[in-house]
């Protein structure tokens, strides 16, 4: 068994070339609000696989397919002509049921994509147990990718990174040798008590509230449900592991 595994937090997923990954590398991209709760959503609410994609243009050419189900965002905000767009309370239902869930919003699918070289699962509070046990038992170093908002950092999807990196570290089998990591793991040390209040200034927790939505936050920073489902990247589309 290896011990002593690197582990390493991406803030932005502009940033994700730079960091030397290889092959014994688990990517964990994380898009907090919302597109890896809703993700984690759907697949504990039955739909089949999700196929991300980065643009519009190629989430058109799936409208219409038996089975698929197409839901785009933008901007924090739905798509006219999309069946769907990116609050996970829209997949808490019978009707995506072993369908196959075609996404693409404005981070989270980008940051899947960029990173879809390497070994890809995505996370949330939804999994993160399951993602803990998972990573911890696969001896392989580990980049947390934040998604980020249009290439620029954000609060949430840190403060996630630094809980889970701070449930890896505690196993004592993970070396921290990046400043990202620790101003994560100092992020989250600050607002574990209350995401919801820490956020309260953020500027997409702020956006979601413009636009009447922030039942969405409150959901993804503190879920009614857990998965042991964990969201994994297998030839462009993402399964059930």
């Amino acid at each position: 068994m290896l011990e002593n595994r690197n582990i390493n937090v991406c803030l932005v997923s502009d940033l994700f070339e730079n960091y030397p990954l290889s092959e014994n590398t688990i990517v964990v991209v994380v898009d907090l609000l919302r597109a890896t709760t809703v993700i984690s959503t759907a697949f504990n609410f039955g739909v089949k696989e999700i196929i991300p994609v980065p643009s519009l243009e190629i989430a058109k050419t799936y409208i219409d397919r038996e089975d698929f189900i197409v839901a785009a965002e933008r901007n924090a905000m739905p798509i006219k002509g999309f069946d769907y767009g990116n609050s996970p309370f829209q997949y808490m239902n019978n009707d995506i049921l072993d369908k196959t869930l075609v996404l693409t919003t404005t981070n989270g699918t980008k940051a899947i994509n960029i990173a879809s070289n390497y070994e890809v699962i995505t996370s949330c509070f939804i999994n993160i147990d399951a993602v803990e046990e998972f990573l911890l038992n696969s001896n392989k170093d580990v980049l947390i990718l934040c998604s980020g908002w249009k290439g620029v950092f954000n609060l949430e999807d840190t403060i996630f990174s630094g809980c889970l990196a701070n449930k890896l570290i505690s196993s004592k089998k993970f070396n921290v040798n990046c400043d990202s990591t620790l101003a994560s793991l100092n992020l989250y040390e600050q607002a574990k008590h209350d995401y919801f209040s820490f956020l309260s200034n953020s500027a997409h927790r702020k956006r979601l509230k413009f636009l009447n939505i922030e039942k969405d936050t409150e959901f993804c920073l503190n879920p009614d449900f857990k998965s042991k489902i964990i969201p994994t990247l297998k030839n462009g589309k993402l399964v059930a592991l």
